[in-house]
């Protein structure tokens, strides 16, 4: 990479306070892993210290994804090791091509010396991946600290995925390296473009690692998540005293759900709520967990009501229940309903008979869009999954399993604990209920 690429880099990942060393050699020792599988749960990564959750959470669940829902003869709790070498890589290879959207992607790779960049799509100078790799090798076992490290990594950029794959899949031992999740972390952001992000980071002089606790920006988990380094995980862009605020532009692969929902410091769309595939990774306060089921009804097509309580919550930002009767019309044509203003006049009188100027949320749904019945069973085998040995039961990093009761507001039945946990989920499931198989509730730390 260029000086001037390597700079921008550093500067955007770590911040501009890193480049003179400082506090940056202690959290860089700790984003230095790789995706290291626990030896007592073949298909969950291991997660040595705080900081890298952001990117090792986000592999995590779209890992699981592939395992439950697209290999057929695949035991996911039994996974054999080239089985596991196999999906890690395809799941490396999937987050970045959503990052880099059909264009050519990026590898960040090392060696002893540092070379220029390389494009090896369509080029007839192929460098040796068997040098490449038993360098790597050998490098992986040395302490390189930050100024080291980055004096020897270098960039080869890939026209077609099948090649990025083929590669990724022959270099797999950098992966799973001591500073495979680094690599990996850089890889994502050369292959979406620094310019890319920078003009989706809501604000820019924010570095996508804390420089000081290590913790990943809500920015870098939508990157990893979502492909768009977008800080705002409400659904689409919003205008705010003249800005325009980017969000999540479509529906997830992989869902998102966080504990700072609950505690109303924000709110998370639709978009990553209902996901394409039951899987969300949960954030807490400082650490990232992956939530899963099997059970593909959670994530049944948006219903007819589901959108139309998007729609409304675009225009009620704060999230209060209700929007100004002026946005009537707007919301009744977003959601394809008669809005001749004849029509939208006697519907405000209807929904605002006291002539208050609001149309509650509630009102709204229950005239256009009445209780349907939902396709989301009463109840559900669940998992959840965290990284840290230290969280889990004997220091083991294995899923826990549970099951979930989806119960109905006015059911008198004696309600659980209150766990975060529960919290974090309530904010898809308002009456969700969770009886794990073991003696304490799962840790989102």
């Amino acid at each position: 990479m260029s000086s001037e690429i390597d700079k921008e880099l550093l500067d955007l990942v770590w911040g501009r306070r890193t480049s003179n060393g400082g506090l940056s050699e202690t959290v860089f020792r700790r984003w230095t892993q790789g995706f290291v599988f626990s030896e007592a749960e073949p298909s969950a990564l291991e997660q040595f210290e705080g900081g890298p959750c952001a990117v090792i959470a986000p592999v995590q669940a779209f890992l699981l994804k592939n395992i439950l829902f697209s290999c057929e003869n695949c035991n996911w709790r039994v996974c054999q090791e080239e089985e596991r070498k196999t999906i890690l890589c395809h799941t490396l290879c999937e987050i970045l091509e959503n990052s880099c959207k059909g264009k050519s992607c990026c590898l960040v790779t090392w060696s002893r010396e540092k070379t220029t960049e390389r494009d090896t799509g369509g080029s007839n100078e192929e460098p040796s991946l068997e040098n490449e790799r038993l360098q790597s090798s050998a490098l992986a076992a040395e302490e390189l600290g930050f100024e080291r490290f980055h004096a020897l990594i270098h960039k080869r950029k890939f026209k077609g995925i099948s090649e990025l794959k083929d590669v990724l899949l022959d270099q797999c031992d950098i992966w799973k390296s001591k500073y495979g999740v680094l690599l990996f972390l850089y890889s994502v952001i050369l292959s979406k473009g620094i310019g890319n992000i920078k003009n989706e980071i809501e604000d820019a002089t924010e570095p996508l690692i804390d420089p000081v606790y290590g913790h990943g920006s809500q920015s870098l988990i939508s990157l990893l998540i979502t492909g768009r380094a977008v800080s705002n995980v409400w659904d689409g862009d919003r205008e705010c005293s003249g800005m325009k605020l980017h969000g999540i532009s479509n529906q997830a692969t992989v869902g998102f759900l966080t504990l700072m929902e609950s505690l109303r410091y924000c709110k998370v769309g639709a978009f990553l709520k209902s996901p394409r595939y039951p899987v969300w990774v949960l954030g807490s306060e400082t650490h990232l967990t992956v939530f899963f089921s099997k059970e593909q009804s959670l994530v049944a097509p948006e219903s007819p009501s589901e959108q139309a309580r998007r729609v409304f919550q675009t225009y009620d930002p704060e999230d209060n229940g209700f929007i100004p009767d002026t946005m009537l019309e707007t919301v009744m044509k977003d959601l394809d309903l008669v809005s001749e203003p004849e029509y939208v006049n006697i519907m405000k009188t209807k929904l605002d008979p006291e002539g208050l100027g609001i149309i509650l949320l509630g009102t709204f749904l229950q005239e256009f869009f009445p209780e349907q019945e939902s396709c989301i069973p009463e109840s559900f085998p669940v998992f959840h999954y965290n990284g840290l040995k230290q969280s889990n039961f004997s220091e083991k990093v294995m899923y826990v399993e549970g099951t979930a009761v989806i119960l109905g507001f006015e059911d008198p039945m004696v309600r659980t604990d209150d766990t975060p946990i529960k919290r974090c989920l309530q904010t898809k499931w308002p009456y969700i209920e969770l009886l794990w198989n073991t003696d304490r509730s799962p840790s989102l730390n």
